[in-house]
């Protein structure tokens, strides 16, 4: 990528005095893996994607399918039946095509963990399940890895920053996944299609954060209630 090219795709945010060309060189050095290719990781990849991360992974084993496409915005209704880790590979790659879009067409498991988020810096979680989640966090904790958590229902979303420079993980603020048949569900109870827009898109900003080394959420939890848009930051 030339010095030219980055001027003009990146010039808005690099005249930022936070930023400028050493938080952009950062950007571009980074490596970040997204957990979901669905309502939360479409908009996270759409944007750390064209602020110019070099080197992007997704980890997504399911296919598009109709009711996807109120929320999921990198796809359309001809792509159903298609994969979404696919898809959004190419999608992305169209949105930006000097960065690198690395795909895992697969589904994340305690076996195959490790070795998919060994090579990323950060990783980002919009998986929708706890026990995902818990994967994902226990297994970044052993590789030391950054994560920024966040999760959606109905009106109602969070996020937070795990395990960054020696802060609190998941387990600290949950210790254990709770039971699948007490939780509610996107499935099951719904989500207002905006909703994963605003949450992945917070997301996508505290991970640019996170990369060019500005302040970041430490051992806090954001909670954000769109119904009277409440917005609460807990401590743990």
């Amino acid at each position: 990528m030339s010095i030219v090219q980055d001027f003009l795709r990146y010039n808005r945010q690099v005249i930022l005095p936070e930023i400028g060309d050493e938080g952009q060189a950062k950007l571009k050095k980074a490596k970040v893996l997204v957990i979901g290719a669905g309502g939360l990781g479409c908009p996270i990849l759409q944007y750390i994607a064209t602020a110019g991360v070099g080197t992007i992974g997704i980890v997504d084993f399911d296919k598009i399918e109709i009711h996807n496409l109120h929320r999921q915005i990198l796809y359309t209704e001809d792509q159903i039946g298609l994969s979404k880790a696919l898809t959004a590979k190419t999608t992305i790659e169209k949105l930006n095509p000097l960065i690198a879009v690395l795909a895992f067409e697969e589904k994340l498991t305690a076996e195959n963990a490790s070795r998919i988020i060994a090579d990323f810096d950060i990783v980002v979680d919009g998986s929708d399940n706890f026990s995902t989640r818990f994967l994902v966090n226990d297994t970044c904790v052993t590789l030391g890895k950054t994560l920024v958590y966040g999760s959606i229902l109905g009106f109602e979303g969070q996020i937070a920053v795990f395990n960054h420079q020696g802060s609190k993980n998941l387990r600290d603020l949950f210790p254990e996944p709770p039971n699948p048949k007490d939780v509610p569900n996107c499935s099951f109870n719904g989500v207002l299609g905006t909703l994963p827009g605003m949450i992945g898109t917070m997301m996508a900003h505290e991970t640019l954060k996170l990369i060019i080394g500005l302040p970041s959420l430490n051992n806090e939890l954001i909670l954000y209630k769109t119904l009277d848009w409440s917005f609460t930051k807990l401590r743990f």
